[in-house]
């Protein structure tokens, strides 16, 4: 039996295939739980005579992945297949590239690719095999802590054959709507916070009001559940699998020795295992949970970041959520271990933090599936909202209504937050901000807004003609998410054709206050494409300049027109991959982006024209660079290491010694060509050793931050490769200690959080 594709990939992958062969590149973004990784199987079924080079950020997600296969169709084996690690992969020589022979590629998380090092090896595999189609996976394209870097326009020139939010999977049933359960672990020092902010009140009346709300919420939280009262509550499946997420070993530690106190009313023995990165039996231990199927025991998976991406456990009743605060990535990765496409039972989500403040942490999944309902309404598709919602459980939902009235009273009444408002709107001209935005003075004046949307909407009392004027006065938008993000995109559309006089928007285009217009205008033309863009949409955009049936052919236009200016102004186009023009267009990226596709054939003449006009290079030989590299390859043949070559030892006026040199400082700072990197490494080129070594810690730190949100890494905490992060993070801790830290390495690590004295006391 071969492999079988959920109803809503099969779409995917269809257009997967038809993207692959048209573009060569095709990115699907699922989240969690929808059978994504089976669309890279199935490619590679469908290709059996085809090598597949496959990267993945570990070993054993990929080998996890693809038990799971086996097991659903009868045995099925991956023998088309090359899998390496995203770190294994950026120190491969070129040699060994050169071994591969990819029909293609595929990029398991790509979002992993922005990492720098990791994102380096990315780009020499893909420079050394231009030909090789590319299929990119993952549950979000965004690097949130880096800038907002958008992966799929930076790796897929925005192909993306398919893409699905996971609030939209729970509204088209796709992934069952949870039983989502609210408790707190601790939050006796939140209390402690709020008595001295209301210490600090400028008015008597205000802080006696809110001394009587923390005193009701202190009797609430008190009255509140405890744990094994809620796990007794809500556990319906009482012998059923539970994955508990912890933060680190030590809290991974602590909740397995609460085990008993915790489920104790639900099984005195429950059946416990555990799995982190760094212990060798965790494979067994993990296969050991999948099989266990013994009636009346609870199942209790304790895990600290293995099970966060990539792995899918059939099964799962729950997860449990210990954590202080994680990405939106790791977040949605964690609660979509409950939620499969696969599993018709209602899952249920324990979400136990450690502040009163991460119970809004669902807000996120909340407004995407609001966001999807009020795309399929407005377009006519009213079939696809399956669910509108999912219930929130436990009896904290009182707690919730009082902390929103305390932190309503500590921060303003209604006229307070209406001046905020207003001054908001004096400096800005709009209201335009989101629910999460706090101002300056610390106002929570998205939250405040979108309740005076929500109390109009209601017929609130509170919120009387006279109010409701006031706000309009100050521009007051009562539209929603949907309605508001046309407003703005549609405004600034019509600006960019006023200045412009086309509709011609570069894909990473921003305007002055930073709207995505490039993005924006990339789904409006898909949407366009796939026949989903509602008729009053299209008749408005084509009013200011939309011309559907030629986009990227003026794309491209618009793009060469930038090549153009660059090379009128320097008489060249050699710059590095990562090289920007003033106004911020990636033009590097668009370079490479032209020789890949001169590589597979899929430029028009007339575009190979226009570019070799203005001096484009397709393999960037240029005349100077090849007559010193022809220069070493004579003096190799004649016995000598390139590695060493004397320093005043010349071959045509050309000093050999200072021309390596100078190749390895391009490399280092990121300015050689891929293509020349591989020519060097090719006739054994070594570089700088120890920056080497470096970049893979760095690496490894990138992706630990982007995992868990700090570098407070664990003793003994060792990362799916085997790397050991924490000595190498104390290493940097002594090197900064002793002067030894470079300023652009110290600058590096502090961009991602590095606290040196934090460290210090940790290393000490």
């Amino acid at each position: 039996m071969g492999i079988a594709l959920y109803q809503h990939n099969q779409e995917a992958y269809r257009k997967v295939c038809v993207m692959l062969e048209n573009k060569g590149r095709a990115a699907v973004i699922h989240p969690t739980g929808t059978g994504k990784s089976l669309i890279g199987f199935k490619l590679c079924e469908e290709h059996p005579e085809a090598e597949v080079c496959w990267i993945g950020p570990s070993d054993y997600i990929f080998r996890t992945q693809a038990d799971n296969v086996r097991k659903l169709c009868d045995g099925w084996i991956h023998k088309n297949i090359r899998f390496y690690t995203y770190a294994r992969l950026c120190n491969l020589s070129g040699e060994e590239l050169g071994a591969m022979h990819p029909e293609y590629i595929i990029l398991d998380e790509f979002h992993r690719c922005g990492a720098q090092v990791w994102g380096l090896g990315v780009r020499k595999l893909l420079a050394r095999h231009s030909g090789a189609k590319v299929l990119g996976l993952s549950a979000t394209a965004i690097r949130y802590l880096d800038n907002q870097r958008d992966m799929a326009e930076e790796l897929f020139d925005g192909n993306v054959a398919s893409e699905m939010t996971l609030g939209e999977a729970i509204v088209r049933g796709i992934l069952q709507p949870p039983n989502y359960v609210l408790s707190l672990y601790s939050w006796q020092s939140q209390l402690s916070a709020w008595e001295e902010r209301i210490r600090k009140l400028p008015y008597q009346g205000q802080r006696e009001k809110a001394d009587r709300y923390l005193e009701a919420l202190r009797r609430a939280l008190d009255r509140a559940e405890k744990l094994d009262e809620l796990f007794d509550r809500y556990m319906q499946i009482r012998d059923g699998r539970y994955i508990v997420f912890c933060s680190n070993y030590e809290t991974m530690q602590t909740a397995m020795e609460k085990a008993d106190s915790w489920f104790g009313k639900i099984d005195r023995k429950p059946h416990i295992y555990s799995v982190y990165s760094e212990d060798p039996g965790s494979k067994a231990s993990f296969e050991a949970f999948q099989s266990d199927d013994a009636e009346g025991h609870l199942k209790l998976l304790y895990c600290i970041d293995a099970l966060n991406e990539g792995v899918h456990v059939e099964g799962v009743a729950g997860v449990i959520l210990l954590r202080p605060t994680v990405s939106p990535i790791v977040y949605k990765q964690q609660i979509g271990r409950a939620l499969s496409a696969s599993d018709s039972h209602i899952p249920v989500i324990f979400d136990v933090v450690n502040n009163i403040e991460g119970l809004y942490s669902i807000d996120a999944v909340r407004e995407e599936m609001e966001l999807a309902m009020e795309y399929f309404r407005l377009d006519g598709r009213e079939e696809y909202v399956v669910n509108q919602g999912f219930e929130v459980l436990g009896n904290l939902r009182n707690c919730m209504e009082l902390f929103d009235a305390l932190e309503q009273t500590l921060t303003s009444t209604w006229d307070t937050m209406y001046l905020q408002a207003k001054k908001y709107y004096m400096e800005h001209g709009d209201l335009a901000v989101s629910q999460r935005y706090v101002d300056g003075e610390g106002y929570p004046l998205g939250r405040w807004l979108s309740t005076q949307r929500a109390s109009r909407r209601k017929g609130d009392a509170a919120l009387d003609e006279e109010r409701i004027a006031k706000l309009d006065a100050i521009s007051m938008d009562w539209s929603y998410a949907e309605d508001r993000l046309w407003q703005k995109g549609y405004g600034a559309a019509e600006q960019f054709f006023k200045e412009h006089g086309h509709l011609d928007v570069p894909a990473g285009y921003k305007t002055e206050d930073g709207f995505p217009l490039g993005r924006w205008y990339r789904n409006i033309r898909k949407r366009y494409q796939d026949g989903t863009l509602p008729e009053g949409y299209v008749e408005a955009l084509e009013k200011i300049g939309a011309k559907w049936d030629s986009v990227l052919e003026r794309n491209w236009l618009s793009c060469y027109e930038q090549a153009k200016s660059h090379y009128e102004m320097h008489r060249s186009l050699e710059v590095a991959v990562d090289y920007r023009t003033e106004d911020g267009f990636r033009l590097g990226e668009w370079l490479s982006g032209q020789r890949e596709r001169y590589a597979r054939n899929n430029m028009t003449q007339e575009q190979i024209r226009m570019l070799e006009e203005i001096g484009m290079a397709w393999n960037r030989h240029d005349s100077k660079w090849d007559q010193a590299f022809q220069a070493v390859i004579r003096y190799q043949q004649q016995g000598g290491d390139i590695n060493a070559i004397p320093a005043d030892y010349r071959e045509g006026g050309i000093r050999l010694a200072v021309w390596i040199r100078t190749q390895r400082t391009r490399y280092m700072e990121g300015k050689l060509t891929d293509d020349r990197i591989s020519r060097l490494e090719e006739i054994g080129i070594v570089w700088k050793p120890f920056e080497a070594l470096w970049n893979e810690g760095y690496a490894h730190a990138c992706a630990y931050m982007e995992a868990f949100g700090s570098l407070q890494v664990p003793s003994g905490y060792i990362a799916p490769d085997g790397y050991k992060l924490k000595n190498w993070l104390n290493n940097q801790v002594s090197r900064y200690k002793n002067g030894r830290l470079t300023e652009e390495q110290r600058d590096k690590l502090e961009r991602i959080g590095m606290k040196w004295k934090v460290r210090e006391k940790q290393a000490g």
